[in-house]
């Protein structure tokens, strides 16, 4: 995944919303977002090369997303799949304070990675390039992750925060049209507000919009998550061709359970 917006605790009525968009090479197989045969209480996708994944809701409003740090340079070639760090959370039982710990003390394992993993009484932010001495628990706001630190005013980040940042969340049980619509901005950044990550100057234009399509590389799905106060979660996702063209829509309601209640653990 490559861009994700976090409302925490941010609406009465809303205490968690996601928005984010999954950028990956086409020709890598995935499994689009769905209950899993083993583990029927996750619902997320499934990378099929490393059978990680990159977000995900449990029905116990467990939730878990990971993005990629973007440092060429710093490339090590025989490193753990960073989906993993979403895949093992959400089928676990480990609080997210505990579990961010133990992600944050092994980093160094892994290519450049932001995580945080959440239930709905607490959230938390770990990453091995941010040079914390440890996770960071997540108070109620907004957030937006690209493939920087958390929070990093890259030009496509801040599109998508501002268009988001003034959505009514009330709106949600209307349509997610307009969500699908704000995550699907394909506007580049100007060269001279590009980031400077060690790409060439063509490829940090590729990749500097919140949507991106091309042939070989590009945003495969879209995801919305969102938990009501009352327990009930909205899990959608749709699908996109190398084109930029949607190609499946899957909608997965329900209701938390045990109940919304603060995290205690």
């Amino acid at each position: 995944m490559c861009i994700a917006y976090l409302a925490i605790s941010a609406h009465p009525d809303w205490p968690l919303f996601i928005a984010a968009n999954r950028d990956e090479f086409h020709d890598r197989p995935c499994l689009p977002a769905a209950p899993w045969p083993a583990h029927p209480d996750v619902i997320a996708g499934i990378d099929c090369q490393a059978q990680g994944s990159w977000l995900g809701l449990t029905r116990q409003g467990r939730f878990a997303l990971v993005t990629n740090y973007r440092d060429p340079s710093r490339v090590l070639a025989n490193a753990p799949s960073r989906g993993h760090l979403v895949s093992q959370y959400l089928t676990g039982d480990e609080s997210p304070e505990a579990y961010a710990r133990r992600v944050h003390d092994a980093g160094a394992a892994y290519n450049g990675f932001n995580l945080i993993v959440g239930d709905l009484g607490l959230a938390c932010y770990t990453g091995n390039r941010d040079g914390r001495p440890g996770p960071t628990h997540l108070a109620p706001g907004r957030y937006i992750m690209s493939n920087h630190l958390l929070d990093t005013p890259w030009p496509k980040a801040q599109r998508l925060r501002l268009a988001l940042d003034v959505f009514p969340l009330e709106q949600l049980d209307a349509s997610l049209a307009p969500i699908f619509d704000i995550l699907k901005d394909g506007t580049p950044a100007q060269d001279h507000d590009l980031p400077d990550t060690g790409l060439p100057l063509a490829r940090e234009r590729l990749l500097s919009s919140p949507f991106i399509v091309s042939p070989s590389y590009g945003t495969r799905c879209s995801t919305v998550i969102a938990v009501h106060a009352s327990g009930r979660a909205i899990f959608s996702e749709i699908s996109y061709d190398p084109a930029g063209m949607p190609t499946r829509r899957h909608d997965w309601p329900f209701q938390i359970k045990p109940a919304l209640a603060p995290h205690t653990g």
